[in-house]
């Protein structure tokens, strides 16, 4: 999970692909934490997003940097608790004009059931699973 985490973080923008009835929907996110051997990822409650893993908590996120490419299928849980809220925002300080542990629209997900598979021209594909 923390090669996953990494490469995320390096890449800096990920991509977050759900489902809308029969329309895939796919935007750029940015946000990955590690928080209490989870990996989590953090939207607003008020976006459509939201609404869409909440009817359909399976997702997938895909990340290209540095020539290789890395695509991740998970259901998204919901973490309620404000430790896990802080614990990201910690790590997104610019964020904090927006969002707050203690707000009505913070939500963050951890990934459960994850299945990872980095990509490139050169190598095998390499699958972890968390």
């Amino acid at each position: 999970m923390k090669e996953i985490y990494d490469f995320l973080k390096i890449c800096d923008t990920y991509y977050l692909a759900t489902v809308e009835g029969d329309q895939p929907r796919v935007r750029p996110f940015g946000t990955v934490n590690i928080f209490e051997d989870r990996l989590y990822i953090q939207t607003g409650k008020l976006k459509n997003v939201k609404k869409q893993i909440d009817i359909n908590p399976k997702v997938e996120i895909c990340a290209v940097c540095e020539g290789k490419w890395l695509r991740v299928e998970a259901a998204l849980v919901e973490d309620d608790r404000i430790e896990a809220k802080k614990s990201l925002l910690d790590n997104y300080p610019q964020l904090k004009d927006m969002y707050s542990a203690e707000d009505e629209n913070t939500v963050v997900f951890y990934l459960k059931n994850a299945v990872a598979t980095f990509y490139s021209f050169t190598d095998e594909p390499k699958v972890i699973r968390f």
